[in-house]
C-alpha cells in the first residue's frame, strides 16, 4: 500500500515543483490534477509539452502518478452541461493513457445546477440516477478504449451515496474498468466514534473486490471535515479491514493544508 496525498494541496502550476512538494512532505504517490499543470481541472485540450512535462516531474521527483481528477457534474440537470462535461473527460482520459496513470476519479454528481458536490432533494428521484448511469456508460465506452479505470466515489451530497449504491452502479454497467474510491469521511456526516467504526467496516466490507484506491480524509464528531487521524475515523482500523481484503493500492489523503502533510505522511505510514 502507497501513501500519496492530493497533488492541489501544494500551490502551484508547474508539475516539476508540485510534485517535489509531495515527494519533500514524505509521499511516494499522488492524485494528480491538470490545474497543477496550469491548465483547467477539465481542460478542452491537454498539449503534448503539457504531457511531456508532467512525465518529466514525475520521473524527476519519483513520484507516481496513481489517479487523475476528471469530475463533473455527472447528473446535472442540463443535457448540454452533461454533454460539455463527458467532452472533457474524454480529453481527460486520453490525457491518463498517454501518461500511464491507471484510474480517473469522477463525481457521480448532484441535481443541483451550481454545485456539483452540493446536496439536492431530487438526486432521490430515479431520474438523477438513470442520467447519471447514462453518462457512466459513455464514460466507460471511452475509458475501455483507452485501457484505463474508472473510479466512483459514495459521497453523501451524490447520486451514489454509499458502498452499497456504488456496487449497484458496479453492475448495472457490466465493466470491469469501473472502480470505487473509499473515503471513509464521505460515507456519513456525522457519527460518533463507535458509529463511524461500523459504517466504514461495513462499508470496505462491502466494497471489497471493487476498491481500486482509499482516500484518508477525517471528520470532528459535528460533522466538520477533518485532517486524517484528528476526527472520529479509527484509521488504523479502516486500513487493517483494507488489507485483509486483499486491497494493496494507493490510500491518497486530502483535505488538510501543505503544512500538516508531513505529519499526516508519517501517521499513515505508521499505520501500514
Amino acid at each position: 500500500m502507497q501513501i500519496g496525498i492530493f497533488a492541489k494541496t501544494f500551490a502551484g502550476s508547474d508539475p516539476l515543483s508540485v510534485l517535489s512538494s509531495v515527494r519533500q512532505s514524505g509521499f511516494a504517490t499522488t492524485q494528480f490534477n491538470l490545474a497543477c499543470a496550469g491548465l483547467p481541472s477539465m481542460p478542452d485540450t491537454v498539449s503534448p509539452g503539457i504531457i511531456a512535462a508532467i512525465k518529466a516531474a514525475s520521473k524527476q521527483t519519483g513520484v507516481s502518478l496513481a489517479a487523475l481528477s476528471g469530475t463533473y457534474n455527472m447528473a446535472h440537470p442540463d443535457k448540454a452541461v452533461r454533454d460539455s462535461g463527458l467532452r472533457q473527460l474524454a480529453v481527460v482520459i486520453e490525457a491518463a493513457a498517454v501518461l500511464s496513470i491507471p484510474l480517473v476519479t469522477l463525481c457521480t454528481g448532484s441535481r443541483n445546477a451550481a454545485d456539483q458536490w452540493a446536496h439536492h432533494p431530487d438526486n432521490a428521484d430515479p431520474s438523477a440516477w438513470a442520467d447519471m448511469a447514462t453518462e457512466m456508460a459513455k464514460a466507460l465506452v471511452i475509458a475501455e478504449r483507452h485501457g484505463v479505470d474508472l473510479g466512483i466515489e459514495p459521497e453523501q451530497a451524490n447520486i451514489v451515496t454509499s458502498a452499497d449504491d456504488a456496487v449497484r452502479l458496479i453492475a448495472e454497467m457490466g465493466s470491469k474498468h469501473l472502480r470505487i474510491v473509499l473515503d471513509p469521511a464521505n460515507l456519513f456526516e456525522r457519527a460518533t466514534k463507535n458509529e463511524a467504526l461500523t459504517i466504514v467496516a461495513d462499508a470496505v466490507e462491502t466494497s471489497a473486490g471493487h476498491i481500486a484506491m482509499a482516500h484518508a480524509k477525517d471528520r470532528h464528531v459535528d460533522g466538520r471535515f477533518a485532517t486524517a487521524g484528528q476526527g472520529v475515523i479509527d484509521f488504523a482500523d479502516f486500513v487493517a479491514r483494507l488489507k485483509a481484503t486483499g486491497f494493496d493500492g494507493p490510500l491518497i489523503t486530502h483535505g488538510l493544508s501543505a503544512e500538516e502533510a508531513p505529519d499526516v505522511a508519517a501517521f499513515l505510514k505508521g499505520l501500514i
